[in-house]
């Protein structure tokens, strides 16, 4: 921070400088001594007797024995010296008013040919009686001084183990301060080593310093015995092969309990995974890729979410996985869903109790089998301890609970009240609002109250993934809001999750047995499930009838309240109210909700249904139906046209031409005559118009809207009942033709 200029023009300058020592720790010889230019220098080592010193004096080192050889030497002592000095200087003259200074020394043991670890124990490197293991990667703070004066002194003693002291030499960069009032400044205690620090008034010209495995002892000018220095080192090395044989038996344990988890885990993934061949030449290692950019992307949020971590956030490391003590939902039985890191991503993880074991890795079987879907939640991997499971989920926004309840008109209500603030803990409120603020631009209801178009997407989304489910064999089991997630990457998805009740049908089986355990979540459960009887896809299509009853509608339930729900699923007591005014909504829930399994429809059906299509299909499908019909010719008895004409009280509701303005009548009556109650005659005016609408004029086109939309919404505004009932007369009469196929197993819009 120096130089620094006080508002009184006082100055502060500073400097910083670093030297380091390489020493062997056998003989105490300095080998090198590395300087600021990063050059190296050798020292040699005059001998007296069996003690080897070196000698300093201000002129420069001198040298009386050869250099040792680096590649001989088996244990290395890294000492470490930085030099800090701070002078403040009067504005007025050059006076110095005060100044601080003080040296930080380190020292680091290592073993030459030995891979370094924190915790492992080099091996004696000869016979010699004197070695001591010692660990092989070891840093330590040896002396922080922090008198100006102790600055001063010639030269600092390693004291070797056995033998006596051994000198390094002072840098000669460091300042000899002059003779001013000093008041010390108080040192920082490390939070990773200790600090010894000698107090400002003591006087010493010279210091040694040992270095005995780590542990640090100023010695006033003398040697310690060897026999000390063996008994100090005595219960370091028993309590380190304690923890180490401790750490090995934890890892044995942990390691069984791994393999007994990831066993049916890994023979899963070999029966339903991509062979890593294929799988590689299908992902590639291009940089410029889609997954590189969105690894990368990944990685970034990895590297952010660790800053929060290790700042604001509490949590701990279980193997791969970084879990944060931030909650973001509850299950039952104890299950929480907290945040964090797995592998670098940021992920939602999934914590079970250990009792809950089976739960856990069913439904990780059954993620590794379907969460490939761009409609299921991923699953990363697993972790455990002694009291948990910890499965590493993809990470979403919101649920789908969630996400509908803070965009309806409820909550906007109640958002200003104290309504909200009761019904949810503080908590869950702050999260409430926080997807509220990153969403405020969703609409998920056009203004007449009906779906918008991204509802109906996130609803779709939700077949697609039963359907993706159903083709596998898999039972969800537990449809509701809150087991359905959003995610936003570039557009809103969502994505079912939450298997930990769900079941795999084996080989040809049709449903599951009776009276099996889990059964779901209350008021979202379908009749059979609550009667206990047999269990087949159908329970989910019940489930998926309420949670798009609970989209279309705001968060309202077709059963009622929560206390009523099961009873009324029971006795088949729902009410459609709510969707009246949207034929094919009341078409789809009445069939999804119907009491007999057997009836209701199948995922696909769902996801082909006419509430999901786009404008532009529906408009389509009546020109289909009418070049179908347009050749039926009535004296033949027609089947499919009979159909279509029977409905043409509920389609039409009177003569068609009632509800059109005169204009447009006057217009499709210059080249045709229609009957005005025919369902086959508006729907050859609907083709007719649609085929021709560029060469209409202008008139009408402002009459009939822009096109596609504003073309469909002129006839279902007024016959809001015709596209279902033609609909209806298709699956009746004409399903099986190859023609219609596109509406019935299509998965696209």
């Amino acid at each position: 921070m120096t130089p620094h200029i006080a508002e009184d023009g006082e100055i502060t300058l500073g400097f910083k400088r670093t030297t380091a020592f390489l020493v062997d720790a056998k003989t105490g010889t300095v080998i090198r001594t590395y300087g600021l230019d990063n050059a190296t220098s050798t020292f040699g080592a005059q001998h007296v007797g069996k003690k080897a010193l070196l000698l300093v004096k201000d002129a420069g080192l001198v040298n009386s024995a050869a250099a040792a050889d680096l590649g001989t030497v088996r244990h290395l002592v890294y000492v470490t010296r930085t030099d800090y000095v701070l002078q403040h200087h009067s504005p007025n003259s050059s006076e110095v008013l005060w100044n601080v200074a003080f040296a930080d020394i380190e020292a680091e043991f290592r073993c030459q040919g030995f891979s370094s670890s924190l915790t492992g124990l080099s091996s004696s490197v000869d016979e010699d009686a004197d070695d001591i293991e010692f660990p092989c990667q070891m840093r330590t703070a040896v002396l922080r001084i922090r008198d100006p004066s102790l600055l001063n002194f010639d030269r600092l003693a390693l004291a070797h183990l056995g033998g006596g002291p051994r000198f390094l030499p002072v840098p000669d960069h460091v300042l000899s301060l002059g003779p001013v009032q000093r008041s010390p400044l108080a040192l920082p205690a490390h939070k990773d080593r200790p600090i010894l620090a000698l107090p400002a008034s003591e006087a010493v010209d010279s210091r040694s310093i040992g270095l005995l495995s780590g542990n640090v002892g100023i010695i006033n000018g003398t040697t310690l015995p060897s026999e000390i220095i063996a008994k100090s080192l005595t219960w370091p090395i028993i309590a380190s092969i304690l923890s180490i044989m401790g750490s090995v038996f934890y890892s044995y344990l942990t390691f069984r309990k791994q393999r007994k988890l990831n066993k049916p885990v890994e023979e899963l993934k070999a029966e339903t995974g991509v062979s890593k061949k294929k799988k590689s030449k299908r992902s590639g290692n291009n940089k410029n890729s889609p997954n590189s950019e969105r690894r990368q992307k990944y990685l970034q949020l990895g590297n952010d979410a660790r800053d929060v971590f290790d700042g604001s956030v509490e949590g701990r490391k279980i193997g791969k996985l970084i879990v944060s003590n931030r909650e973001i939902a509850k299950g039952s039985n104890g299950t929480v869903v907290l945040e964090g890191i797995y592998d670098g991503r940021l992920v939602a993880v999934k914590r079970l109790v250990q009792t809950h074991h089976d739960v856990a890795l069913k439904e990780i079987q059954n993620l590794i089998a379907s969460d490939q879907h761009p409609n299921i939640v991923r699953w990363f991997g697993v972790e455990y301890d002694q009291d948990f499971v910890y499965l590493a989920l993809e990470r979403c926004i919101c649920s789908l609970n969630d996400f509908i309840f803070v965009h309806s008109e409820s909550f906007q209500n109640r958002a200003v009240s104290q309504d909200v603030h009761s019904k949810y803990s503080p908590e869950s409120t702050v999260q409430l609002y926080s997807v509220l603020e990153c969403n405020k631009n969703v609409d998920l209801w056009k203004a007449n109250g009906q779906p918008s178009p991204q509802l109906l997407r996130l609803m779709r989304d939700v077949v697609q993934g039963l359907v993706h489910l159903h083709e596998l064999g898999i039972i969800h089991r537990d449809l509701k809001p809150q087991n359905v997630l959003i995610i936003n990457e570039k557009s809103y998805r969502a994505k079912l999750s939450d298997m930990g009740i769900s079941k795999r049908l084996v080989g040809d089986m049709s449903s599951l047995t009776h009276n099996i355990t889990g059964y779901g979540s209350s008021g979202w459960q379908a009749p059979e499930q609550l009667l206990q009887g047999r269990q087949t896809r159908a329970v989910d299509l019940f489930g998926l009838g309420c949670v798009l009853f609970f989209c279309f509608t705001g968060g309202k339930h077709p059963y009622g309240d929560n206390i009523e729900r099961d009873v009324n699923i029971v006795n088949d007591r729902k009410d459609l109210f709510l969707v009246e005014n949207i034929p094919e909504a009341v078409d789809l829930f009445s069939c999804l909700l119907d009491s007999n399994p057997e009836k209701r429809p199948k995922a696909l059906e769902v996801l082909n249904h006419p509430l999901f299509w786009t404008p532009e299909k529906r408009l389509l499908f009546l020109q289909d139906m009418s070049d179908r019909v347009e050749l039926e010719d009535r004296e033949n008895e027609s089947e499919i046209l009979e159909a279509l004409e029977s409905i043409g009280t509920l389609a039409l509701n009177g003569k068609w031409d009632e509800k059109m303005e005169a204009a447009f009548i006057n217009n499709i009556g210059r080249y045709r005559r229609y009957k005005y109650d025919s369902v086959r005659d508006l729907l050859r005016v609907i083709r007719n118009k649609s085929h021709h609408y560029r060469e209409l004029p202008q008139e009408i086109k402002e009459l009939l809207g822009s096109y596609p939309e504003g073309f469909e919404n002129y006839f279902s505004c007024r016959f809001p009942k015709l596209l279902i009932e033609v609909y209806k007369v298709m699956c009746r009469c004409c399903k099986e033709e190859e023609f219609f196929r596109k509406y019935t197993e299509s998965s696209e819009i």
